[in-house]
């Protein structure tokens, strides 16, 4: 018989970051990468980096608690910050800065952000819904993020659906597998089918927790659920994404990878029929919040790619560094590119910053970050971080994307004649200069552009969808008459809402 308790079988109590690795070890689960299933993703070359990066989260929480951690009331202990559900404005700005320090350790994305924001968005909407329905989510959903805070553990968001014809909503699909949603209940718990796509470090979790993509109506009630599923599910198959440049992972060396150390990951996870006992269902056919999970979602979300700020402080160092081995960084253009770079990266993190400040307090007690400036943090995000990368290639030069590999440098004919023809300042080795064009390349073009720049194209919505929310946040109506007061027009009610 199926049991609430069995989902935390083999997940053991996580203290430190190699902890962390070990719990994703001997899991069994269903893994697709080039076409072939993973014994063992943990030990693949392409997997691994993307582990190490959400590993440093458990490693920045032992080197600096006072940034990563946060005394939670639940378990009445000190919690990763990862795992903290928000009581303050202060809190959220602390997130902010954790979030900037882990993309300066990484430089890449460490795949926490969307689960975190995913328990904050939990809170109150579990809390609304039995408000208004009698319900006993926001007990389940305190249950379980007490034992998830006591046992340490990763928590993926499995928001977005695959969503097929985009001019059809979830019960009109052709396939209905194109949204999730609930196909069996039972005494037990439910059943679901479907996938979510593009999931940030889905492989590298303990739970998924998946929740609506967008708004319901009452025809769509099946796929209006949400609820906690261990990765090791039975019914999941996990098809990992691929990344630019990811082979240079299997190749000998560390050179050519830029940033052999860290990087991202994305999966496509298939839901055949997968059981959510009740205890960890925290929605089940409550579709008019469908929306406002969603909504809440992209403010806390949306400001959390604050996260590309570190990176962006990384794309500054590095675009110094190379300007300096090419013995150019005392000149004025190069000085005003540096400064221009600087400019962008600190208003991306002004405007998130901003938007934690500015948070307001839910129902439930807990408080979200205001919308409006959340979603100017992710629009700049999707602008800003293309014109740092172009400055870096431009400071950069073109060898960035012509110097050979690093096998023709280990070659004894061709090694020494690369070492001689490319050098640059005196005093600084060839293979410096070699290491920074490859993070450059890494980061602007290769594995790591995915966490840098597509992820910031379209990663917690699209360009267009933040403009939405800015056009409904903007109180037109309120700024029209505050100019037309000092215009000494006479306003007439007629016009208001036109």
């Amino acid at each position: 018989m199926r049991t609430a308790t069995s989902s935390w079988d083999g997940i053991p109590v996580i203290k430190t970051g190699d902890d962390y690795v070990e719990s994703l070890r001997g899991r069994d689960l269903d893994v697709y990468l080039f076409g072939d299933r993973l014994v063992e993703p943990v030990d693949h070359p392409i997997v691994r980096p993307s582990i190490n990066a959400l590993k440093m989260s458990y490693d920045l929480a032992i080197a600096d608690p006072e940034l990563a951690t946060a005394h939670s009331d639940l378990i009445d202990a000190p919690v990763n910050r990862f795992l903290h559900i928000v009581g303050s404005p202060a809190d959220l700005v602390a997130k902010n800065k954790m979030q900037r320090r882990m993309g300066q350790l990484t430089g890449t994305c460490f795949q926490r952000c969307a689960g975190l924001d995913t328990i904050s968005v939990l809170h109150s909407i579990t809390y609304d819904i039995d408000a208004k329905h009698g319900t006993h989510y926001h007990a389940r959903y305190l249950r379980f993020m007490a034992e998830a805070q006591r046992r340490n553990i990763v928590i993926g968001a499995g928001m977005t659906d695959p969503k097929g014809d985009r001019s059809k909503r979830p019960h009109e699909q052709a396939d209905p597998d194109l949204f999730m949603r609930v196909v069996k209940r039972d005494a037990e718990g439910l059943y679901v089918r479907g996938a979510k796509a593009h999931m940030t470090g889905g492989l590298n979790s303990h739970f998924i927790c998946v929740m609506p993509t967008m708004n319901m109506t009452k025809d769509d009630t099946d796929y209006a659920v949400v609820g906690m599923v261990p990765l090791t599910a039975e019914g999941l198959t996990y098809i990992y994404g691929r990344q630019s440049c990811d082979m240079r992972a299997m190749e000998d060396g560390d050179i050519d990878a830029g940033n052999a150390r860290f990087g991202g990951q994305e999966v496509l996870v298939v839901f055949d029929d997968v059981f959510i006992p009740w205890e960890h269902v925290l929605m089940d056919g409550e579709h008019e919040f469908a929306q406002e999970m969603v909504a809440r979602f992209t403010s806390y979300h949306r400001a959390s790619y604050v996260c590309k700020t570190g990176l962006g402080d990384v794309m500054v160092g590095a675009a110094a560094s190379i300007a300096r081995q090419n013995g150019a960084d005392h000149a004025s253009h190069i000085k005003d590119k540096l400064v221009e770079m600087t400019h962008l990266n600190e208003t991306i993190y002004s405007s998130a910053i901003a938007s934690s400040h500015e948070a307001t307090q839910l129902e439930s007690g807990i408080f979200m970050n205001d919308s409006m400036l959340a979603n100017v943090c992710k629009h700049n995000v999707t602008r800003y971080p293309y014109e740092i990368s172009r400055l870096a290639q431009d400071l950069a030069g073109g060898l960035m994307v012509t110097l050979p590999s690093d096998a023709d440098f280990k070659n004894p004919k061709t090694g020494p004649l690369l070492d001689k023809y490319l050098q640059g300042r005196s005093n600084r080795p060839v293979e410096d200069r070699r290491r920074m064009l490859r993070l450059i390349e890494n980061m602007t073009l290769g594995r790591n552009a995915v966490g840098y720049l597509t992820e910031s194209l379209h990663g917690a919505g699209s360009p267009q969808a933040q403009r939405i929310q800015i056009l409904r946040g903007m109180e037109v109506d309120k700024k029209i008459d505050l100019a037309e007061r000092l215009a000494g027009i006479e306003a007439d009610p007629k016009d208001a809402g036109e």
